[in-house]
């Protein structure tokens, strides 16, 4: 039977972001890249090279069925959960600004938290579909999939990677709340969860001082706030147009490692309002196509999978945005297919593969029922 053709605008909108942040890469990193390496193409060939497999991997990936795909989900959740205790353990995992998050695998790093976000994400859709009429339990169903997060959570914070944790907290209660579990059960484990995440930041006076420091980060701008003090004023100097491509300043080691989270500072900095618009934008068509895939998925697994899928870039790119901007204290999320990162850029373009599998995967012969009606029985608690 005949597929639909790809979601031109989800496509569209990836390829366009994927080639943004091609540029602006080379364009943030090049002094730094020319300081600390002696060459100044040395992020942007590795940013070509990551986005290249990972475009290629997005085409193939789309034209497997997602079904098949996710019946590896729990293979690649156990992976996913062997590889995370392994870059835990010191001489395993290698080391960096005081966190071990990495693999060194000598030609590049890989970071099994990105494989993680993937695997969560495919491994809830599968089983959720099958079981979701148990979320009206608050023990018997929603409780083992709080233990996994929670598990998996657990293991972030060894390394330590609080963003991650707190990425993977949001998407997977996104995706239990589309699969009908119960608003009266979150505010049952939001105040204790809560109350862990304050003791967390309160406990670290690092993180105590960078969470606060957004409330007023030029009271300390040489310190605390010295990111968010030197990306305002990337932000602001960037005006209406920008100074214009590759003549950013605040590049020059004023923000530390400016191709990696604080990317759209620079963006905005070059090409001003209308260029951190048109990012926006991009990332907004994104947002909507996602969502109307999920809504029109041909099963309730399509459309976990393709919400669960798009809650990853919109909860990424709204917080990378909202601590650039000073808007929430600093964490360290990148910008999806912007910001510098092989392993998140490969991930990302394989989850886009997915996504566009799922837009394609309604035949034209058949009247499936749609996604957004079954999410909706399963909010209603039907069976």
């Amino acid at each position: 039977m005949r597929k639909r053709e790809y979601d031109f605008w989800l496509l569209f909108a990836v390829i366009a972001l994927t080639a943004i942040g091609i540029v602006m890469v080379f364009s943030a990193s090049s002094y730094y890249a020319a300081f600390t390496v002696n060459n100044k193409y040395h992020y942007l060939i590795r940013q070509l090279l990551w986005s290249g497999v990972g475009l290629v991997l997005m085409f193939v990936v789309s034209n497997i069925d997602y079904r098949r795909l996710a019946l590896l989900s729990p293979i690649l959740m156990l992976v996913s959960i062997v590889l995370l205790i392994l870059v835990a353990i010191p001489g395993i995992g290698s080391v960096s600004n005081n966190a071990r998050r990495w693999f060194n695998l000598g030609f590049t790093t890989f970071q099994p938290s990105e494989l993680m976000k993937l695997s969560l994400i495919m491994f809830l859709s599968f089983s959720l579909a099958k079981n979701h009429g148990r979320l009206r339990f608050f023990f018997s169903g929603l409780v083992p999939y709080l233990l996994i997060v929670g598990f998996v959570d657990f293991l972030l914070l060894l390394e330590p990677h609080y963003s991650c944790a707190i990425l993977i907290t949001a998407v997977a209660a996104v995706i239990l709340f589309c699969a009908g579990a119960r608003l009266l059960h979150f505010f049952a484990i939001g105040g204790p969860a809560l109350a862990a995440a304050a003791y967390l930041i309160y406990s670290s006076e690092y993180r105590w001082k960078r969470f606060v420091s957004f409330l007023d980060p030029f009271s300390d701008p040489q310190g605390a706030g010295y990111q968010v003090v030197n990306s305002l004023y990337a932000i602001a100097s960037g005006s209406i147009f920008g100074r214009g491509l590759g003549k950013s300043l605040q590049k020059y080691l004023y923000i530390p490692e400016p191709q990696n989270d604080f990317i759209f500072s620079i963006v905005a900095e070059e090409l001003g309002f209308v260029g951190a618009f048109t990012v926006i934008a991009f990332f907004l068509l994104l947002i909507w196509r996602g969502i109307r895939i999920s809504m029109n998925a041909p099963d309730m697994m399509g459309s976990l999978m393709a919400i669960g899928l798009t809650s990853l870039i919109a909860i990424e790119s709204i917080v990378n945005i909202a601590v650039v901007t000073a808007t929430i204290p600093v964490t360290g999320m990148p910008l999806p297919f912007i910001s510098y990162g092989g392993t998140s850029m490969l991930f990302h373009l394989v989850g886009m593969g997915i996504l566009l599998n799922i837009s394609r995967n309604n035949t034209y012969s058949l009247a499936p029922v749609k996604g957004a009606e079954l999410l909706k029985r399963a909010r209603q608690g039907e069976g």
